[in-house]
Protein backbone atom coordinates (compact mmCIF):
# COMPACT_ATOMS: atom_id res chain seq x y z
CA UNK A 1 0.00 0.00 0.00
CA UNK A 2 2.73 2.46 0.81
CA UNK A 3 4.32 2.13 -3.17
CA UNK A 4 0.88 2.86 -4.10
CA UNK A 5 0.53 5.81 -2.12
CA UNK A 6 4.30 6.93 -2.92
CA UNK A 7 3.16 6.72 -6.44
CA UNK A 8 0.03 8.58 -6.17
CA UNK A 9 1.81 11.27 -4.41
CA UNK A 10 4.54 11.53 -7.08
CA UNK A 11 1.75 11.67 -9.94
CA UNK A 12 -0.25 14.64 -8.09
CA UNK A 13 3.27 16.45 -8.12
CA UNK A 14 3.76 16.02 -10.92
CA UNK A 15 0.59 17.32 -12.86
CA UNK A 16 2.49 21.24 -12.91
CA UNK A 17 4.65 20.03 -14.82
CA UNK A 18 2.50 17.77 -17.32
CA UNK A 19 0.00 20.78 -17.64
CA UNK A 20 3.26 22.93 -18.28
CA UNK A 21 5.13 20.77 -20.83
CA UNK A 22 2.14 20.17 -22.76
CA UNK A 23 2.06 21.64 -26.29
CA UNK A 24 5.78 22.47 -26.10
CA UNK A 25 8.63 21.60 -28.35
CA UNK A 26 11.60 18.98 -27.22
CA UNK A 27 14.50 18.33 -29.14
CA UNK A 28 16.13 15.49 -27.95
CA UNK A 29 19.79 14.06 -28.54
CA UNK A 30 20.25 10.33 -28.65
CA UNK A 31 23.81 9.14 -29.12
CA UNK A 32 24.72 6.27 -30.54
CA UNK A 33 25.98 5.08 -27.37
CA UNK A 34 22.66 5.16 -25.71
CA UNK A 35 21.44 2.89 -28.53
CA UNK A 36 23.64 0.60 -27.22
CA UNK A 37 22.90 1.01 -23.42
CA UNK A 38 20.78 -1.61 -21.20
CA UNK A 39 18.06 0.94 -20.61
CA UNK A 40 17.38 1.79 -23.97
CA UNK A 41 14.12 0.10 -24.58
CA UNK A 42 13.18 2.18 -21.14
CA UNK A 43 14.40 5.49 -23.05
CA UNK A 44 11.98 4.12 -25.60
CA UNK A 45 9.08 3.90 -23.43
CA UNK A 46 9.73 6.85 -21.66
CA UNK A 47 9.73 9.05 -24.97
CA UNK A 48 6.36 7.24 -26.13
CA UNK A 49 4.70 8.68 -22.64
CA UNK A 50 6.24 12.16 -23.34
CA UNK A 51 4.15 11.68 -26.78
CA UNK A 52 1.20 10.72 -25.34
CA UNK A 53 1.54 13.59 -22.55
CA UNK A 54 0.82 16.14 -25.64
CA UNK A 55 4.74 16.81 -26.11
CA UNK A 56 6.16 17.41 -29.74
CA UNK A 57 9.44 15.32 -29.81
CA UNK A 58 12.05 15.99 -32.59
CA UNK A 59 14.59 12.98 -31.68
CA UNK A 60 18.19 13.51 -33.40
CA UNK A 61 19.95 9.98 -33.86
CA UNK A 62 23.86 9.78 -33.56
CA UNK A 63 25.85 6.42 -34.39
CA UNK A 64 29.54 7.39 -33.20
CA UNK A 65 30.70 4.43 -31.77
CA UNK A 66 28.57 2.64 -34.69
CA UNK A 67 30.68 4.17 -37.44
CA UNK A 68 34.19 3.48 -35.00
CA UNK A 69 33.12 0.16 -35.29
CA UNK A 70 32.57 -0.59 -38.57
CA UNK A 71 35.37 1.52 -40.14
CA UNK A 72 37.78 -0.38 -37.62
CA UNK A 73 36.55 -3.61 -38.83
CA UNK A 74 37.70 -2.39 -42.31
CA UNK A 75 40.56 -1.44 -40.81
CA UNK A 76 39.84 2.19 -42.04
CA UNK A 77 41.38 4.92 -40.57
CA UNK A 78 38.83 6.92 -37.91
CA UNK A 79 40.78 10.32 -38.62
CA UNK A 80 39.72 12.78 -36.25
CA UNK A 81 40.39 16.75 -37.08
CA UNK A 82 39.99 18.65 -33.79
CA UNK A 83 36.38 18.37 -32.81
CA UNK A 84 34.69 16.85 -36.39
CA UNK A 85 35.67 13.49 -38.33
CA UNK A 86 37.31 13.31 -41.54
CA UNK A 87 35.14 11.70 -43.87
CA UNK A 88 36.86 11.03 -46.98
CA UNK A 89 34.47 9.50 -50.14
CA UNK A 90 36.12 6.06 -49.56
CA UNK A 91 34.33 5.80 -45.84
CA UNK A 92 30.91 7.91 -46.91
CA UNK A 93 29.10 4.72 -47.43
CA UNK A 94 30.19 3.29 -44.39
CA UNK A 95 29.17 5.80 -42.74
CA UNK A 96 25.93 5.34 -44.06
CA UNK A 97 24.97 2.29 -43.24
CA UNK A 98 26.22 2.63 -39.90
CA UNK A 99 23.68 5.65 -39.03
CA UNK A 100 20.86 4.22 -41.07
CA UNK A 101 21.38 0.65 -39.31
CA UNK A 102 20.71 2.89 -35.46
CA UNK A 103 17.79 4.79 -37.22
CA UNK A 104 16.42 1.92 -38.72
CA UNK A 105 16.51 0.65 -34.65
CA UNK A 106 14.94 3.27 -33.42
CA UNK A 107 12.12 3.47 -35.56
CA UNK A 108 11.13 -0.13 -35.31
CA UNK A 109 11.46 0.15 -31.36
CA UNK A 110 9.04 3.17 -31.64
CA UNK A 111 6.86 0.79 -33.33
CA UNK A 112 5.89 -1.45 -31.03
CA UNK A 113 2.90 -2.01 -29.43
CA UNK A 114 2.81 -5.24 -28.02
CA UNK A 115 -0.31 -5.63 -25.23
CA UNK A 116 2.26 -6.34 -22.51
CA UNK A 117 4.72 -3.31 -22.31
CA UNK A 118 4.47 0.31 -21.99
CA UNK A 119 4.21 0.74 -25.72
CA UNK A 120 0.88 -0.73 -26.32
CA UNK A 121 -1.78 1.40 -27.78
CA UNK A 122 1.24 4.06 -28.33
CA UNK A 123 0.66 4.00 -32.60
CA UNK A 124 3.39 6.86 -33.03
CA UNK A 125 3.77 7.70 -36.15
CA UNK A 126 7.78 8.67 -36.90
CA UNK A 127 8.34 10.77 -39.87
CA UNK A 128 12.35 10.91 -40.87
CA UNK A 129 13.77 12.74 -44.36
CA UNK A 130 15.95 15.51 -46.43
CA UNK A 131 14.78 18.29 -43.26
CA UNK A 132 18.40 19.01 -42.43
CA UNK A 133 20.60 21.21 -45.24
CA UNK A 134 24.47 21.15 -44.90
CA UNK A 135 27.47 22.12 -46.49
CA UNK A 136 30.92 20.86 -46.35
CA UNK A 137 33.72 21.77 -43.53
CA UNK A 138 36.02 22.28 -46.55
CA UNK A 139 39.94 22.44 -45.92
CA UNK A 140 40.33 23.66 -42.37
CA UNK A 141 43.71 24.35 -41.32
CA UNK A 142 45.45 22.07 -43.68
CA UNK A 143 42.74 19.41 -43.03
CA UNK A 144 40.68 18.75 -46.18
CA UNK A 145 37.39 16.70 -43.89
CA UNK A 146 36.19 15.16 -47.16
CA UNK A 147 32.27 14.54 -46.60
CA UNK A 148 32.10 16.08 -43.12
CA UNK A 149 29.64 18.79 -42.95
CA UNK A 150 28.35 21.28 -41.10
CA UNK A 151 24.67 22.71 -40.85
CA UNK A 152 23.35 25.09 -42.92
CA UNK A 153 19.47 25.22 -42.19
CA UNK A 154 16.92 22.90 -40.84
CA UNK A 155 13.65 22.74 -43.13
CA UNK A 156 11.30 23.91 -40.20
CA UNK A 157 8.47 24.76 -42.33
CA UNK A 158 8.63 20.95 -43.11
CA UNK A 159 9.12 19.49 -39.50
CA UNK A 160 6.17 22.10 -38.17
CA UNK A 161 3.73 20.59 -40.64
CA UNK A 162 5.16 17.02 -39.48
CA UNK A 163 4.76 17.95 -35.72
CA UNK A 164 1.15 20.03 -35.88
CA UNK A 165 -0.05 16.32 -37.38
CA UNK A 166 0.75 14.53 -34.65
CA UNK A 167 4.07 12.70 -35.43
CA UNK A 168 7.42 12.53 -34.11
CA UNK A 169 10.23 13.67 -35.76
CA UNK A 170 13.33 11.78 -36.64
CA UNK A 171 16.95 14.01 -38.11
CA UNK A 172 20.02 11.66 -38.38
CA UNK A 173 23.24 13.39 -37.86
CA UNK A 174 23.65 13.06 -42.09
CA UNK A 175 22.80 16.41 -44.07
CA UNK A 176 21.77 16.59 -47.98
CA UNK A 177 23.23 19.54 -50.15
CA UNK A 178 21.35 21.26 -53.05
CA UNK A 179 23.75 19.30 -55.09
CA UNK A 180 22.73 16.22 -53.96
CA UNK A 181 25.59 15.72 -51.69
CA UNK A 182 25.47 13.65 -48.49
CA UNK A 183 27.12 14.86 -45.49
CA UNK A 184 28.63 13.58 -42.24
CA UNK A 185 27.38 16.05 -39.23
CA UNK A 186 27.95 16.12 -35.22
CA UNK A 187 24.90 15.13 -34.22
CA UNK A 188 25.58 17.72 -31.04
CA UNK A 189 25.35 20.35 -34.23
CA UNK A 190 22.50 19.14 -35.28
CA UNK A 191 20.19 18.98 -31.82
CA UNK A 192 21.19 22.44 -31.07
CA UNK A 193 20.62 24.04 -34.67
CA UNK A 194 16.94 21.59 -34.36
CA UNK A 195 16.16 23.55 -30.93
CA UNK A 196 17.26 27.16 -32.04
CA UNK A 197 15.48 27.17 -35.35
CA UNK A 198 12.30 25.59 -34.50
CA UNK A 199 12.53 27.53 -31.44
CA UNK A 200 11.99 24.35 -28.79
CA UNK A 201 11.26 25.02 -25.43
CA UNK A 202 14.14 22.56 -24.34
CA UNK A 203 17.21 21.02 -25.60
CA UNK A 204 17.95 17.42 -23.83
CA UNK A 205 21.18 15.26 -24.39
CA UNK A 206 21.53 11.80 -23.55
CA UNK A 207 25.50 11.12 -21.98
CA UNK A 208 27.07 8.74 -20.44
CA UNK A 209 27.37 10.87 -16.87
CA UNK A 210 24.67 11.77 -14.52
CA UNK A 211 25.59 15.59 -15.52
CA UNK A 212 28.00 17.82 -14.76
CA UNK A 213 29.93 17.61 -10.96
CA UNK A 214 31.62 19.91 -8.47
CA UNK A 215 35.41 19.37 -8.41
CA UNK A 216 34.27 17.32 -4.39
CA UNK A 217 32.01 15.41 -6.66
CA UNK A 218 28.44 16.83 -6.25
CA UNK A 219 26.13 17.01 -9.14
CA UNK A 220 24.78 20.22 -10.12
CA UNK A 221 21.14 20.30 -10.46
CA UNK A 222 21.54 23.26 -12.32
CA UNK A 223 24.21 25.20 -14.05
CA UNK A 224 24.01 29.20 -15.43
CA UNK A 225 25.56 29.94 -19.08
CA UNK A 226 28.26 31.78 -17.49
CA UNK A 227 28.88 29.01 -14.98
CA UNK A 228 29.19 26.10 -17.69
CA UNK A 229 31.65 28.32 -19.96
CA UNK A 230 33.92 28.45 -16.65
CA UNK A 231 33.81 24.75 -15.98
CA UNK A 232 33.97 24.11 -19.78
CA UNK A 233 37.44 26.32 -19.79
CA UNK A 234 38.61 24.87 -16.31
CA UNK A 235 37.52 21.33 -15.92
CA UNK A 236 38.75 19.02 -17.32
CA UNK A 237 35.88 16.41 -18.92
CA UNK A 238 35.29 13.48 -21.10
CA UNK A 239 35.21 14.64 -24.74
CA UNK A 240 31.50 13.55 -25.10
CA UNK A 241 30.90 15.28 -21.89
CA UNK A 242 32.42 18.46 -23.12
CA UNK A 243 30.78 18.09 -26.66
CA UNK A 244 27.13 17.56 -24.77
CA UNK A 245 28.14 20.38 -22.49
CA UNK A 246 28.87 22.91 -25.09
CA UNK A 247 25.89 22.16 -27.21
CA UNK A 248 23.80 23.13 -24.35
CA UNK A 249 25.32 26.39 -23.20
CA UNK A 250 25.13 27.15 -27.40
CA UNK A 251 21.66 26.13 -27.40
CA UNK A 252 20.37 28.40 -24.33
CA UNK A 253 22.86 31.47 -25.62
CA UNK A 254 20.63 31.13 -28.56
CA UNK A 255 17.48 31.81 -26.81
CA UNK A 256 16.68 28.26 -26.47
CA UNK A 257 15.23 28.58 -22.46
CA UNK A 258 16.46 25.66 -21.12
CA UNK A 259 18.87 22.10 -21.79
CA UNK A 260 19.09 19.27 -20.16
CA UNK A 261 22.34 17.16 -19.65
CA UNK A 262 21.04 13.57 -18.71
CA UNK A 263 22.16 9.94 -18.22
CA UNK A 264 21.21 7.37 -20.29
CA UNK A 265 22.61 4.82 -17.92
CA UNK A 266 20.06 5.73 -15.01
CA UNK A 267 16.48 4.12 -15.87
CA UNK A 268 13.40 6.55 -16.09
CA UNK A 269 16.60 9.84 -15.71
CA UNK A 270 14.19 11.66 -18.44
CA UNK A 271 11.19 11.39 -16.21
CA UNK A 272 12.76 12.27 -13.26
CA UNK A 273 13.99 15.00 -14.97
CA UNK A 274 11.18 16.25 -16.47
CA UNK A 275 8.47 15.80 -14.00
CA UNK A 276 10.00 15.89 -10.89
CA UNK A 277 11.22 19.18 -8.53
CA UNK A 278 14.47 17.42 -7.71
CA UNK A 279 15.68 16.27 -11.32
CA UNK A 280 18.53 13.78 -12.44
CA UNK A 281 20.67 15.75 -14.08
CA UNK A 282 22.19 18.82 -14.86
CA UNK A 283 19.95 22.28 -16.33
CA UNK A 284 21.56 24.73 -17.84
CA UNK A 285 19.96 27.91 -18.33
CA UNK A 286 20.12 31.74 -18.75
CA UNK A 287 18.91 32.85 -15.31
CA UNK A 288 17.88 30.79 -12.20
CA UNK A 289 14.61 29.05 -12.42
CA UNK A 290 15.21 29.83 -8.56
CA UNK A 291 14.04 33.24 -7.52
CA UNK A 292 15.09 35.08 -4.30
CA UNK A 293 12.41 37.14 -3.76
CA UNK A 294 10.33 39.27 -0.88
CA UNK A 295 7.18 37.06 0.38
CA UNK A 296 3.62 37.71 -0.33
CA UNK A 297 0.21 36.38 1.49
CA UNK A 298 0.08 33.94 -1.47
CA UNK A 299 3.57 31.68 0.06
CA UNK A 300 1.75 31.61 3.73
CA UNK A 301 0.40 28.01 2.70
CA UNK A 302 4.23 26.53 1.60
CA UNK A 303 6.21 28.60 4.28
CA UNK A 304 3.74 26.60 7.27
CA UNK A 305 4.82 23.27 5.07
CA UNK A 306 8.43 24.52 4.75
CA UNK A 307 8.56 25.54 8.82
CA UNK A 308 6.58 22.62 10.52
CA UNK A 309 8.73 20.13 11.01
CA UNK A 310 11.96 22.53 12.00
CA UNK A 311 8.88 23.17 14.52
CA UNK A 312 8.09 19.97 15.27
CA UNK A 313 11.70 19.43 16.28
CA UNK A 314 11.86 22.41 18.51
CA UNK A 315 14.30 23.70 16.13
CA UNK A 316 12.02 27.04 15.34
CA UNK A 317 9.47 28.87 17.25
CA UNK A 318 6.33 28.08 16.48
CA UNK A 319 4.32 30.34 14.25
CA UNK A 320 0.80 30.11 13.11
CA UNK A 321 -0.87 31.20 10.01
CA UNK A 322 -2.30 34.60 11.26
CA UNK A 323 1.65 35.57 12.95
CA UNK A 324 2.59 34.73 9.59
CA UNK A 325 0.23 36.60 7.56
CA UNK A 326 0.62 39.59 9.72
CA UNK A 327 4.56 39.39 9.77
CA UNK A 328 4.76 38.52 6.18
CA UNK A 329 6.29 41.74 5.05
CA UNK A 330 9.43 40.58 7.19
CA UNK A 331 10.44 37.35 5.23
CA UNK A 332 11.72 36.97 2.11
CA UNK A 333 11.69 33.42 0.26
CA UNK A 334 13.16 31.64 -2.53
CA UNK A 335 10.78 30.16 -5.32
CA UNK A 336 11.44 26.60 -7.44
CA UNK A 337 8.73 25.74 -9.87
CA UNK A 338 5.96 27.67 -7.84
CA UNK A 339 7.51 25.75 -4.20
CA UNK A 340 8.86 27.67 -1.56
CA UNK A 341 12.02 25.83 -0.83
CA UNK A 342 13.35 28.64 1.60
CA UNK A 343 12.83 31.36 3.71
CA UNK A 344 13.96 33.86 6.30
CA UNK A 345 12.68 36.42 8.39
CA UNK A 346 14.39 40.22 9.06
CA UNK A 347 13.09 41.77 12.75
CA UNK A 348 14.31 45.60 12.85
CA UNK A 349 15.33 47.52 16.02
CA UNK A 350 15.49 50.23 14.44
CA UNK A 351 16.36 52.55 17.31
CA UNK A 352 19.78 49.95 18.07
CA UNK A 353 20.35 49.99 14.40
CA UNK A 354 20.50 45.76 15.27
CA UNK A 355 18.07 43.65 13.33
CA UNK A 356 17.12 39.91 14.39
CA UNK A 357 17.87 37.09 11.61
CA UNK A 358 15.19 34.94 12.09
CA UNK A 359 13.24 31.50 11.20
CA UNK A 360 15.92 30.52 8.35
CA UNK A 361 14.68 27.19 6.73
CA UNK A 362 15.98 25.62 3.78
CA UNK A 363 13.70 22.37 2.86
CA UNK A 364 15.63 19.14 3.34
CA UNK A 365 15.36 18.32 -0.44
CA UNK A 366 17.39 21.43 -1.61
CA UNK A 367 20.02 21.72 0.97
CA UNK A 368 23.71 21.69 0.18
CA UNK A 369 23.36 24.16 -2.87
CA UNK A 370 24.10 27.49 -1.22
CA UNK A 371 20.03 28.05 -0.33
CA UNK A 372 21.18 29.05 3.14
CA UNK A 373 24.04 31.70 1.92
CA UNK A 374 21.80 33.23 -0.64
CA UNK A 375 19.01 33.69 2.12
CA UNK A 376 21.89 35.13 4.16
CA UNK A 377 23.04 37.55 1.88
CA UNK A 378 19.29 38.49 1.34
CA UNK A 379 18.60 39.43 4.84
CA UNK A 380 22.08 41.46 4.75
CA UNK A 381 21.02 43.26 2.26
CA UNK A 382 17.71 44.26 3.77
CA UNK A 383 18.97 44.99 6.90
CA UNK A 384 21.85 47.57 5.08
CA UNK A 385 19.14 49.31 3.01
CA UNK A 386 17.03 50.26 6.15
CA UNK A 387 20.56 51.50 7.53
CA UNK A 388 20.91 49.05 10.52
CA UNK A 389 25.07 48.12 11.44
CA UNK A 390 24.33 44.72 13.25
CA UNK A 391 22.02 41.74 12.64
CA UNK A 392 22.12 39.40 15.05
CA UNK A 393 19.98 35.86 15.98
CA UNK A 394 18.95 33.25 18.26
CA UNK A 395 19.52 29.37 17.71
CA UNK A 396 19.69 26.54 19.44
CA UNK A 397 20.86 23.81 16.71
CA UNK A 398 22.91 25.75 14.26
CA UNK A 399 25.75 27.74 15.75
CA UNK A 400 28.40 26.57 13.87
CA UNK A 401 27.33 27.25 10.61
CA UNK A 402 26.77 31.02 11.88
CA UNK A 403 30.42 30.97 13.09
CA UNK A 404 31.49 29.80 9.58
CA UNK A 405 29.54 32.78 7.93
CA UNK A 406 30.63 35.50 10.14
CA UNK A 407 28.61 35.46 13.04
CA UNK A 408 30.43 35.35 16.89
CA UNK A 409 28.52 34.88 19.84
CA UNK A 410 27.58 37.86 22.33
CA UNK A 411 25.83 38.18 25.46
CA UNK A 412 22.08 38.63 26.16
CA UNK A 413 22.92 41.90 27.62
CA UNK A 414 23.56 43.48 24.14
CA UNK A 415 20.26 42.28 22.63
CA UNK A 416 18.19 45.23 21.70
CA UNK A 417 15.73 45.89 25.18
CA UNK A 418 12.51 44.93 24.01
CA UNK A 419 14.24 41.43 22.56
CA UNK A 420 15.92 40.73 25.51
CA UNK A 421 12.59 41.20 27.71
CA UNK A 422 11.14 38.91 25.17
CA UNK A 423 14.32 36.13 25.86
CA UNK A 424 12.57 32.24 26.73
CA UNK A 425 15.16 30.75 28.84
CA UNK A 426 14.13 27.32 28.82
CA UNK A 427 14.96 27.30 25.55
CA UNK A 428 18.17 29.02 26.78
CA UNK A 429 19.24 30.10 22.94
CA UNK A 430 23.06 31.16 21.75
CA UNK A 431 23.31 34.45 20.59
CA UNK A 432 25.22 34.76 17.70
CA UNK A 433 25.44 38.27 15.84
CA UNK A 434 27.42 40.24 12.84
CA UNK A 435 28.64 43.75 12.02
CA UNK A 436 27.70 44.59 8.82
Amino acid sequence: MSDELNYVDWFRHSSPYINAHRGKTFVILIPGEAAECEHFSSIIHDLALLDSLGIRLVLVQGARPQIDRVLSKGEQLNQLGGEYRVTPQEQLLNVIQASAAVRVQLEAQLSMGLSNTPMAGARLKVCSGNYVIARPLGVVEGIDYGHSGEVRRIDTEAIFRLLEDDNMVLLPHLGFSPTGEVFNLKSEDVAVQAAVQLKADKLVIFSEEEGIFTRDGELYSELLTKDAEEILQSQTLSSNTHASLSACVMAVRQNVPRAHLISYNINGGLIRELFTREGSGTMIDEDSYEQLRPANIDDVGGMMALLAPLEEKGALVRRSRELLENEIDRFIVIERDGAIVACAALYPFESENAGELACLAVSPNYRGENRGERLLKGIEQAAKELKLTQVFLLTTRTAHWFIEHGFSETSLEQLPAQKKALYNYQRNSKIFAKSL
